[in-house]
C-alpha cells in the first residue's frame, strides 16, 4: 500500500506539472453497458480474470458529410494480485476539428474478502495526452474568429476513479478533467474554464448461477461548470447459450436536467451484445428524443473484443459482470 500511495504522489505531481492547455478528452457515451466499461471509469482497468482488448467505432449523424465520428483501441489487464494498466488510442473527428490522442492508467485494487466471497475496492489515476488539430484549407472564405485558433494544439489532462464491488453490486466514482486550463477561441490565450466531470454508477447483478441474468444499473453525471445533471437508468438482460457462449440486450435511456430548458438532453439506447468465449461483439443505436434534435437519424456503434491472458477465479472470488462465463455448474 505505501508502494501504491508513492506512485500515485509522483504521477499527481507530474501531472500537474506538465497541465497546459488542458480541455475536455473522450466523450461519455453507454460504452459501460457494452462490457467497455474501462472507456468510461478508469477504475475498472484490471477488474476480472482476463485481459480486455477492445475497439470501436462511432458514427453519429450517418449520410452527412463530416459527421462526427470517434475510434478507440483499448487494452487493461492485472498484474499479479493488486495493480492493473490500461492503455486508451483515440481519434475523434468532428467536421474540421479533429483529435488523437493517448490515455495510459494505473490502477490498485484490494480484495478485504476471503477466496469464496469478493468486497473489493480500487482506485485509479490517469493521464492523457492528446493533439488538437482545426483544418481550414477547405474554408472559402477566411473566418475572422476561426483564423485566430491555433491549428495544431496539444494538451494534458488527467481522470480519477474509484470503484467497490461486494458480491454482485458494484459502484464507480469517477472524475473526469482534473485539469481545467483550455484555450480561448477567440484570444488564443490559455484561460481557466472548469470542465470537470463528476459520474457516479452503480448496479447489481441478479442471477448468479442462473442461464437468465439481469442487471439494472444507474450512471449519475454532474458537470461543475454549468451544474448540468445527467441521470442514465439502464437494464441489460442476459442469456446463457452455453457455458462459454452469451447473448445479452440492454436498454438505457438518458435524460439531462439543466436550467436552460431548450437545451436538456432526452436520448434512448438499445444495445445488442454476442459473447462467444474469448471474443465479442456489439452494437449499439441512439436515437434522441424531443423537440429539439440535433438530426433524424441516430448514432450507430460497433465494439469488437478480444479477452486476452485468461487466468482462472478462485471459486467465488470473481465478478460476475465481468466474468460472465463462470457459473455454479461450470466444471
Amino acid at each position: 500500500m505505501k508502494k501504491f500511495k508513492t506512485v500515485l504522489l509522483f504521477l499527481i505531481l507530474c501531472i500537474q506539472y506538465y497541465g497546459v492547455g488542458a480541455q475536455g478528452t473522450l466523450p461519455i457515451y453507454s460504452d459501460y453497458l457494452s462490457d467497455n466499461v474501462y472507456l468510461v471509469h478508469p477504475a475498472a482497468a484490471g477488474i476480472g480474470n482476463d485481459g480486455k482488448l477492445r475497439f470501436t467505432h462511432r458514427q453519429q449523424w450517418s449520410g452527412n458529410t463530416d459527421a462526427p465520428s470517434l475510434q478507440t483501441i483499448s487494452l487493461h489487464n492485472k498484474f499479479g494480485n493488486k495493480v492493473a494498466l490500461g492503455l486508451i488510442l483515440f481519434n475523434d473527428k468532428n467536421g474540421f476539428h479533429s483529435q488523437v490522442g493517448v490515455q495510459g492508467t494505473y490502477a490498485y485494487h484490494v480484495n478485504f474478502g476471503r477466496d469464496d466471497a469478493l468486497n473489493q475496492i480500487s482506485f485509479a489515476l490517469s493521464a492523457t495526452y492528446a493533439q488538437n488539430k482545426a483544418d481550414q484549407r477547405s474554408f472559402s472564405i477566411p473566418d475572422p474568429v476561426i483564423s485566430r485558433i491555433v491549428e495544431s494544439d496539444s494538451y494534458f489532462n488527467a481522470d480519477f476513479g474509484m470503484a467497490y464491488h461486494n458480491l454482485d453490486g458494484y459502484a464507480f466514482f469517477t472524475v473526469k478533467n482534473l485539469l481545467l486550463n483550455t484555450r480561448s477561441a477567440i484570444t488564443a490565450e490559455n484561460r481557466s474554464i472548469n470542465l470537470r466531470k463528476y459520474l457516479l454508477n452503480v448496479g447489481y447483478f441478479f442471477g448468479w448461477g442462473k442461464r437468465f441474468q439481469i442487471e439494472p444499473s444507474m450512471m449519475f453525471q454532474f458537470a461543475e461548470r454549468t451544474e448540468e445533471i445527467t441521470i442514465d437508468a439502464n437494464v441489460k438482460v442476459y442469456k446463457i447459450l452455453h457455458k462459454n457462449k452469451r447473448i445479452w440486450m440492454a436498454a438505457s435511456y438518458r435524460r439531462s436536467f439543466d436550467n436552460n430548458k431548450i437545451q436538456e438532453l432526452s436520448q434512448i439506447t438499445p444495445i445488442i451484445g454476442l459473447e462467444l468465449d474469448r471474443y465479442f461483439f456489439s452494437y449499439t443505436y441512439t436515437q434522441q428524443l424531443g423537440d429539439f434534435v440535433f438530426q433524424n437519424g441516430g448514432y450507430h456503434q460497433f465494439t469488437l473484443g478480444l479477452n486476452v491472458f485468461r487466468k482462472r477465479p478462485k471459486d467465488r472470488g470473481y465478478i460476475p459482470r465481468f466474468n460472465r462465463f463462470i457459473y455454479k455448474n461450470d466444471n
